[in-house]
């Protein structure tokens, strides 16, 4: 019997390397409440408030909420909150146990609104607070958010709220839904002509026992005025979500899903509830906060006759205002919705991140280039590699190592025979600026003659089976317990471990790579745990925190990182799990991709799915993981990866080595300057990610965040914007030498021609092998390092060229962040923020923020301006320290379609003073 068990297992594990399997992973028809949410009648809604049960506090207000059909009551509480925000729970009044409420993804930063109660009638009431107001009706039950006097989202418009009370499980034969007691069985009227998987579940050979019984929670959520929504990654489907009246609903439910299906809303790994809706008046959105497994129905109306029987609101017919009808549901837990009123994206950002926290500014070398592959093999093989990206003058920060280096896939230890000394291949890296990574997944081999499985066996910290034992689960180590980290005695163990001294032949160079931690489990259903195992740190089934696992588990490795260098330097961590919150401490890369085009086509639109919710250092596996790229592939996927924000290469054991000098020397030139362009532009994107903590701004954007009111935008996800000034089109057509550009209005320089583009237009550019079409924006000022090294840390004090690109009023503007950029210093003042503008041919480039006092040894070694139309007489340095002084300059003027070019040579000044250079 065992012997069958281990080829079964065995079987699965070649099965995980070959291809994903849609039949492992449930469809909705496979899932009971979701088939019982999805075959709700709009238009019936038995819920209804009982308005004199109203109670108010200096929070908010509540009321009771009561199905008619099933006679169970329930609370409804509205809480108004600061800039522009409304949460609204509803739950159980009477539960016969408590249900449960996810306390992972808030962070506490959304304060309380002052608000006001008016137009209290048996009808309803309505909560004034800031600009905004909620108008709650009674009779059905139904929520209409407004700005100012726009409606923008109406909540349970449809009818389609359905709250599954907990009830206890019939004895014996189950009679029909509506006997006496309604924690027994439903009462007549609520009637669920699906009764299949309300008390028991299974899928592909696995039970889900169901001790609790049916559970689900839905509500309807609509847009109204809107025709595009965006946002609940993680799914490998279009940036603009799609209708899925014909299809399974979005599903948000964390899975090792290997080379995952294209254009499709399958669940991948990770997942954020989150929405946003665009239009060109309004920017709003919605946070389900609810960590069960969770679907989402989009239908795009107006279906006149859905909507005015249901609103009363709108007048119908042709009148009706176009609107997105969002129809959420989750498996368990309450409702517990957030609503972003905006008005715009950039507020949305602020809004969103004010409820889950905002992502802490990266260590620069986590910006630079990455290496990685499954596996490398030894010390020598490391040593060999590190020096390699020096012979071929390709610029590289972090080497990276998998599952293969440790002993035995006993994570943090190291296989003796392949790198006996990791402190001594680790001080060949930094020696060069370089760092390592390593994996630590959630997988611990069951072993008593390992340290770690031992120390947290003995202490009871692992997750439990239904019955009450240490759960057992296939991974990569075979026979695996996981960590309970519900249990805070779990969770700061294994940040322990992490200290010097016990995860020896660490360093402070050595970060940390969480991988599989959504969490997988070969043998499991779904590749997962099951809903049913238990959580004994909070008394839970795993069902009601499955999708914030992965994010308990890499907050722990950040806390970890954080004790061992008594919070001194940024950790550096990367996970393919993760929920809302997740931003707090990790890095997200998009999983197991392919190495074909489609999937580096995909890449576009997961990447800003990611980036609007919150999750922003986010990349692809440069070249697909799975797979052999070609050489044309493999060079337009590094084209594109040098411009988003997490930049790694990395390739499944069983591909063929693809280290950039194995390759002919085209592409060898091509992946080289791909890389160095990269670099040059490390100090935008670190400006951009330290505005990204103080506001939320991504630094990954869709067009419509920059220009909001062009429409013209709001489909694209082929392109993307790197703050306000770059705007990037990877090409991702095989084959193709042109490529189709959408620009937005104004002025657009190609970076590298200087030919000039005029927004708002779509144009065919040439796009040659060794291109890729990027564009700074008539009016921004791009801060750039043209001195490319070896590694980001060599760059430090090397001095900054500023890229002038004038709008067609003659005007620029920019930002320019500067500190250690390692250490938690710049928290203490430790930094320098500066605003550059431009304006009647006046550079003024001064600090912004006056706590900022960092001494940096940088200066200013050129200015290129775009578009002047005349060489200068004169042009002078005025500041503090030199006084005023004349200039050289270099003045190339337009001719082929290029415009000119105006270089301002060695202005010498430092980067710690004001200053003003004058072109006359």
């Amino acid at each position: 019997m065992a012997k069958t068990f281990r080829l079964a297992v065995a079987a699965l594990l070649v099965a995980v390397v070959c291809a994903v399997d849609r039949n492992n992973f449930k469809s909705c028809q496979q899932s009971s409440f979701c088939r019982r949410h999805r075959a709700v009648k709009p238009g019936e809604s038995p819920y209804v408030i009982l308005e004199n049960t109203l109670s108010v506090t200096e929070e908010g207000v509540s009321v009771d909420l009561l199905n008619e059909r099933t006679r169970v009551y329930f609370t409804l509480e509205l809480y108004p909150l600061k800039d522009a925000t409304l949460r609204l729970k509803i739950n159980e009044k009477n539960p016969i146990r408590q249900r449960f409420e996810e306390p992972y993804a808030l962070v506490g930063g959304a304060l309380a609104e002052g608000f006001e109660l008016v137009d209290r009638s048996a009808d309803g009431f309505t909560l004034r607070f800031g600009s905004s107001r909620v108008v709650v009706r009674s009779k059905p039950f139904q929520a209409e958010v407004y700005n100012g006097n726009d409606l923008v989202i109406s909540l349970n418009p449809r009818g389609l709220l359905k709250f599954e009370h907990y009830r206890t499980k019939p004895q014996g034969e189950v009679h029909p839904e509506g006997e006496e007691d309604a924690n027994v069985v439903p009462p007549p009227g609520d009637v669920e002509d699906d009764t299949d998987g309300l008390w028991e579940e299974s899928f592909k050979g696995h039970s889900d026992s169901k001790p609790h019984g049916p559970s689900s929670v839905g509500l309807d959520v609509s847009f109204v005025n809107s025709h595009h929504v965006y946002g609940i990654p993680e799914h490998a489907d279009s940036f603009s979500l799609k209708e899925t009246t014909s299809t399974d609903p979005y599903r948000l439910y964390n899975l090792d899903v290997f080379e995952y299906e294209l254009d499709n809303p399958m669940a991948l790994y990770g997942s954020v509830p989150m929405m946003i809706s665009h239009t060109s008046r309004q920017t709003s959105a919605i946070f389900w906060h609810n960590a069960a497994e969770t679907w989402i129905d989009i239908k795009k109306l107006p279906d006149s006759n859905v909507v005015s029987s249901i609103t009363g609101f709108f007048s119908g017919g042709e009148s009706d205002p176009p609107q997105v009808s969002t129809h959420w549901f989750s498996e368990s837990g309450i409702i517990d919705l957030f609503v972003m009123l905006g008005p715009r994206p950039l507020d949305v950002f602020r809004q969103y991140g004010a409820l889950t926290g905002f992502n802490n500014l990266p260590p620069l070398f986590s910006l630079g280039y990455h290496q990685c592959r499954w596996n490398y093999n030894d010390e020598e093989d490391m040593r060999q590699v590190n020096e390699n990206f020096d012979t071929h003058d390709i610029p590289m920060d972090v080497l990276w190592l998998d599952i293969e280096h440790t002993d035995g896939k006993r994570y943090f230890t190291w296989d003796q025979h392949k790198f006996p000394h990791p402190l001594e291949m680790t001080a060949n890296l930094t020696a060069r600026g370089r760092k390592l990574v390593t994996i630590v997944d959630p997988h611990i081999k069951r072993d008593q003659n390992y340290f770690f499985y031992k120390e947290n066996h003995d202490r009871d910290l692992f997750v439990h089976t239904k019955d009450g034992t240490e759960f057992d689960g296939w991974c990569w180590p075979g026979s695996s317990s996981y960590l309970d980290l519900t249990n805070p005695e779990a969770r700061n163990h294994y940040s322990d471990t992490y200290m010097l001294d016990r995860y020896k032949g660490s360093n402070l160079d050595t970060f940390t790579w969480n991988d599989m931690n959504e969490p997988s489990v070969f043998n499991g259903p779904e590749v997962t745990m099951q809903k049913d195992n238990l959580h004994p740190g909070l008394s839970v089934e795993h069902r009601e925190i499955h999708n914030v696992y992965g994010l308990l588990f890499h907050q722990s490795t950040y806390e970890g990182h954080l004790r061992r260098s008594e919070n001194r330097l940024r950790p550096f961590i990367l996970t393919r799990s993760f929920y809302s919150g997740s931003q707090r401490s990790a890095s997200v890369w998009t999983g197991d991709n392919t190495a074909d085009w489609g999937h580096l086509r995909i890449t576009e639109p997961m990447l800003l799915s990611l980036s609007v919710t919150g999750i922003t250092h986010v990349g692809a596996d440069v070249g697909g993981f799975f797979g052999n790229p070609d050489t044309l592939l493999l060079s337009r996927w590094y084209q594109a990866g040098a411009f988003q924000p997490f930049f790694r290469a990395h390739a499944h054991l069983d591909t063929k080595r693809r280290e950039p000098w194995l390759f002919d020397s085209e592409t060898l030139s091509i992946i080289r300057n791909s890389i160095r362009q990269r670099y040059q532009y490390l100090p935008l994107w670190y400006t951009l990610f330290y505005e990204n903590e103080l506001t939320g701004a991504p630094p990954l954007r869709p067009l419509w965040v920059a220009f909001p009111e062009d429409e013209g935008g709001f489909g694209v996800d082929n392109e993307h914007l790197i703050g306000s000034s770059l705007l990037v089109r990877p090409v991702t057509e095989e084959g193709a030498t042109s490529a189709s550009v959408y620009f937005p209005p104004g002025v657009w320089y190609d970076v590298l021609d200087l030919t000039l583009h005029q927004g708002p237009a779509t144009r065919t550019v040439s796009a040659p092998r060794e291109k890729i079409p990027v564009y700074q924006r008539g009016g921004s000022i791009v801060p750039k390092k043209e001195r490319v090294r070896r590694a980001s840390s060599l760059m430090r004090n090397d001095p900054y060229t500023l890229v002038v690109a004038p709008d067609a009023n003659g005007n620029a503007q920019g930002s320019l962040y500067i500190d250690d950029e390692h250490t938690f210093q710049y928290r203490q003042g430790q930094f320098l923020y500066l605003g550059m503008w431009y304006e009647g041919s006046v550079l003024n480039v001064k600090k912004v923020d006056p706590r900022g006092k960092y001494h940096t040894g940088s200066w200013l070694e050129r200015v290129i301006v775009l578009g002047r139309t005349k060489r200068p007489s004169k042009v002078t340095l005025t500041s503090s320290a030199h006084g005023t002084q004349t200039l050289e300059s270099h003045f190339e003027p337009a001719s082929g379609g290029r415009v000119s070019r105006l270089t301002i040579r060695k202005p010498g000044v430092t980067m710690n003073e004001d200053f003003t250079i004058t072109i006359q």
